[in-house]
């Protein structure tokens, strides 16, 4: 009890202290948490995609991962440094962040929606999701002889239906993202599965193929 004419502790006054130092424990906490969580999350699936290769899981691939990556799935050393230096070259300066200082080689994970160029299917939107109707679209329109395979015939034609106009860029990169994927993934008779198809949006065909060939899984 405070003697007369003693002046009280002002409760208004200290209740920031404890306040402050609560804010202090959970950031630290949080900061902690994130750090030992390790990987980033990455929540469209062209992010998860291009993760495979990002093996030190710092959110950039360089062209050596790129390169590595390639040949994990099959690749040989001439066809993947050709595909690594193509694919870097063309999306990491589009992927780059104005302020980053590392080469213009690396693709940025985090922007790499900027990366989607035309002339494609139309199974990422702009945001880099997985859009299943229009991944449908294709074996509808195109999958004769097997409803749920296309043989190189009708990856050829649905690559043709999809040109747009002087699109010269978008046409390349679609045959040589299809041609890559038709060489590596096809079966036995010579058509590339629906499932098979669908596992290389997120990234997870990339490990089946490399655990077949022996390597490792990649990044996360």
């Amino acid at each position: 009890m405070a003697a007369a004419g003693q002046r009280r502790p002002s409760l208004r006054a200290a209740a920031p202290v404890p306040l402050l130092l609560l804010m202090i424990v959970v950031v630290s906490f949080g900061s902690q948490a994130a750090a030992a969580g390790g990987a980033p999350t990455w929540t469209t699936e062209l992010q998860q995609h291009v993760a495979y290769f990002d093996t030190d899981n710092d959110g950039i691939v360089t062209y050596s991962e790129t390169e590595a990556g390639l040949r994990r799935i099959g690749l040989g050393a001439i066809s993947a440094a050709a595909a690594a230096t193509l694919i870097n070259g063309v999306i990491g300066p589009k992927t780059r962040p104005d302020n980053a200082t590392t080469s213009h080689l690396d693709i940025y994970i985090e922007n790499i929606q900027k990366g989607i160029h035309g002339s494609d299917t139309g199974s990422y939107d702009a945001q880099g999701r997985f859009v299943q109707a229009k991944f449908d679209e294709i074996f509808i329109k195109y999958a004769k002889t097997e409803p749920n395979a296309l043989n190189q015939t009708e990856l050829e034609e649905m690559r043709h239906g999809n040109r747009g106009s002087n699109d010269f860029s978008g046409w390349a990169a679609s045959k040589a993202e299809w041609d890559m994927l038709y060489s590596l993934a096809k079966d036995k008779d010579g058509f590339l599965q629906k499932g098979t198809a669908r596992a290389v949006y997120d990234g997870s065909l990339f490990v089946t193929l490399a655990q077949k060939n022996g390597g490792s899984s990649g990044g996360n």
